[in-house]
């Protein structure tokens, strides 16, 4: 196994995919965390005004204290991990796309230690990015914000948790679909499509209709970006005093966490996406002939 994970590893590490996809990764995710700073420092500039302070009094807060710029690290983290989605997609698709896989299923045990091997490598990989993903946004957020505008050591370290678990669980989402769909660009296309148009037309269709603002939170895109987004709304309201539960909702919405359950139970509704997304994926491989 060790040998299949070194292979996998190899495979990834001689081509200049990995890095091609950084790049914009971390230009993304800077540019998200800058332009959210500006923003969030901008807004409390724009509340201290003294037409403002009567709100603040009834809020029992100061300005200063509302770390508005959680909402638009959610909202960019979020955004730069569809490149990982890509990545993995490209896992196998692109492999079977070429016929490289020929050579790894006939050289691994089973194919199922080859699909085990590429799973655990790719996870690596999900993890690199997150941390790059984390690093960029919070360089960008610093560069332009006031100490009081920024998490404690608590809050950094929660943010960091949720972004690379769900860089992981993106990464590994887009191997299984990869595997449904083995045309590169088609994947790729479609994934994108997906989570930037279509979801967000159907749940603005939901929210429309009247639907339970929670159904939203159940979709594949609706509960990735409710593990970011729920714990950037909590780190705002640990310090942004009382906040009636109708505003709440209004933050989970700016905050891309529409509708959506808590981190941890977020990150297990799309873990089943992924679970169905990956078991499809190894299903349909399992079986595939090889030329």
């Amino acid at each position: 196994m060790g040998n299949l994970v070194q292979a996998e590893l190899r495979k990834t590490t001689t081509t200049g995919l990995w890095w091609g996809l950084l790049i914009p990764t971390v230009l993304l995710a800077l540019g998200g965390g800058l332009l959210s700073g500006l923003i969030g420092q901008w807004f409390v500039n724009l509340i201290s005004t003294s037409e403002a302070e009567e709100l603040s009094q009834v809020l029992g807060v100061t300005p200063d204290q509302w770390r508005v710029s959680m909402f638009g690290m959610a909202r960019s983290i979020n955004l730069a991990t569809l490149f990982p989605l890509v990545f993995g997609a490209l896992a196998i698709s692109g492999e079977i796309s070429r016929r490289t896989i020929t050579t790894t299923f006939l050289t691994a045990p089973s194919r199922m230690h080859a699909m085990l091997a590429k799973m655990l490598v790719y996870a690596f990989w999900g993890a690199v990015y997150g941390l790059a993903i984390m690093a960029s946004t919070a360089l960008g957020v610093v560069l332009v914000s006031e100490s009081s505008q920024l998490p404690d050591a608590g809050g950094w370290a929660m943010l960091t948790l949720v972004c690379v678990l769900s860089s992981i669980l993106m990464t590994m989402f887009g191997i299984g679909i990869g595997a449904l769909i083995p045309n590169v660009a088609g994947v790729v296309v479609l994934l994108i499509m997906y989570f930037l148009v279509i979801e967000n037309a159907l749940q603005l269709g939901l929210r429309i209709s009247g639907t339970p603002e929670t159904l939203v939170g159940f979709l594949p895109n609706g509960s990735v970006d409710g593990l970011t987004g729920t714990v950037a709304v909590d780190l705002f309201l640990s310090t942004a005093g009382v906040v009636p539960e109708e505003g709440v909702e209004w933050l989970r919405i700016i905050a891309g966490a529409g509708g959506a359950q808590a981190w941890w139970l977020s990150g297990l509704i799309f873990l089943g996406w992924v679970g169905v997304a990956f078991g499809g994926g190894w299903a349909l491989v399992a079986r595939k002939n090889i030329t």
